[in-house]
């Protein structure tokens, strides 16, 4: 580039150049760098279009020839976003890394059947004294429950029967009502029997003094029987 006509330069020198020309070579000296060692080829985000332009699909530019194309790929604007995709592909990658496997070893036992059981519905007794004076503790109506009976005659030696309360969601077997919960009786090697309940508040048998929630394991009979009331 010739510099010899501007003010303050000698005839036959080259004067100072201004910051505008001092880009435009910089540019044409990067495009040719890149011209040099980048293979258009291999770039992902380099597409020619139906005019012979050719587009940045990581910055949304449109350039006439690959020369501006490969000026514009050593610019702030592209380095800025090729550093932010990578930044992107990297956390991306690591939310898809699968969790290790877990540890803990599932039981597995071969399965003889269900066991025999038999439910009983429950009502709270009410006393009362000569002057018709409740006596019975608590002031609300009798309460309702349920007595269920477990019948285990082969369970496994050593074992004793576990039972929990499951709710709509939790279940995978029907479709989720809220009007209903789960109680799970589980006693190795028979099937885990379900029973569906109605979904209402269930007493804790620790906190329960009047007696009516409890639970018993007979070894000798092997029968588990358990009783659970409703809370008004």
């Amino acid at each position: 580039m010739g510099y010899q006509n501007r003010v303050g330069s000698k005839f036959g020198g080259g004067g100072v150049a201004g910051a505008a020309e001092t880009n435009v070579d910089r540019r044409e000296r990067l495009r040719k760098l890149a011209l040099e060692t980048i293979d258009l080829a291999k770039d992902p985000y380099i597409l020619r279009n139906h005019l012979g332009s050719l587009e940045c699909r990581l910055c949304l530019t449109l350039h006439t020839n690959e020369g501006s194309y490969l000026a514009h790929t050593q610019g702030k604007k592209h380095q800025t976003n090729l550093a932010r995709r990578a930044a992107k592909d990297n956390k991306d990658s690591q939310l898809m890394i699968a969790p290790a496997p877990s540890t803990v070893r599932h039981k597995v036992f071969l399965k003889i059947g269900r066991p025999g059981y038999r439910v009983t519905k429950v009502r709270e007794r009410i006393d009362y004294d000569q002057l018709g004076q409740r006596i019975t503790e608590g002031d609300g109506p009798p309460r309702e429950g349920l007595m269920v009976q477990v019948h285990l005659p082969q369970i496994k030696e050593g074992v004793i029967p576990r039972r929990r309360f499951m709710s709509a969601w939790e279940q995978r077997k029907e479709p989720p009502n809220r009007a209903y919960q789960y109680l799970i009786v589980a006693a190795e090697p028979y099937e885990t029997v379900a029973f569906r309940i109605p979904a209402r508040e269930i007493e804790d048998e620790a906190e329960d003094p009047t007696g009516w929630n409890w639970s018993h394991w007979d070894p000798d009979t092997k029968q588990y029987s358990f009783q659970f009331m409703f809370r008004n």
